[in-house]
């Protein structure tokens, strides 16, 4: 068991520690703490090392303590494959509520996401490793309707990001 947390955390310490490949935007100031709260389903993503072969992927938010209990969690392989799940823990690291800390592997890493945009009147938020390197589109829903994803791709794009570099995973069941 030791020996497979060991190598997730050398596997996600890799996939994050790589050069980045610019500064994220500056972070989305209008975010409430309660708006995290709840279950995110991804629609998109930058590929990473973490997350190969994942479908349907969620992340769960709920209160704990001075921050949040986050669990991420896919199916390998298929939507209806095997689980897979990250425990997390995130905290606040800027007054403005956008920029999380969030630590995996009982604190062994740690990594800073900020919310880089997020429209709660259409469901969707855009989050980023604090570097850039990494990117999900995530909504409150298991699908975006096409008109709100155009517009949630469409200011991906506007932030700097390569939209063509991004996976669209099939979806979680609610």
């Amino acid at each position: 068991m030791l020996k497979r947390i060991l190598i997730a955390a050398a596997v996600f310490f890799a996939a994050t520690a790589a050069s980045p490949v610019f500064a994220a935007p500056a972070p989305e100031p209008r975010l409430q703490l309660s708006q995290m709260m709840g279950r995110w389903y991804e629609v998109a993503r930058t590929p990473n090392m973490l997350q190969r072969g994942c479908e349907a992927g969620t992340s769960t938010w709920t209160p704990s303590g001075q921050g949040f209990a986050v669990v991420q969690a896919c199916h390998k392989g298929a939507p209806n494959g095997p689980i897979a799940q990250w425990k997390a823990k995130a905290r606040v690291a800027d007054p403005s509520n956008s920029v999380f800390k969030m630590s995996f592997f009982g604190g062994l890493i740690s990594q800073e996401y900020k919310v880089l945009d997020h429209r709660p009147d259409q469901g969707w938020l855009i989050l980023a490793t604090g570097d850039g390197k990494y990117l999900w589109l995530m909504s409150q829903k298991p699908t975006l309707p096409a008109a709100i994803r155009a517009e949630a791709l469409a200011r991906i794009k506007q932030l700097g990001f390569d939209v063509s570099r991004l996976e669209f995973p099939p979806p979680a069941r609610s």
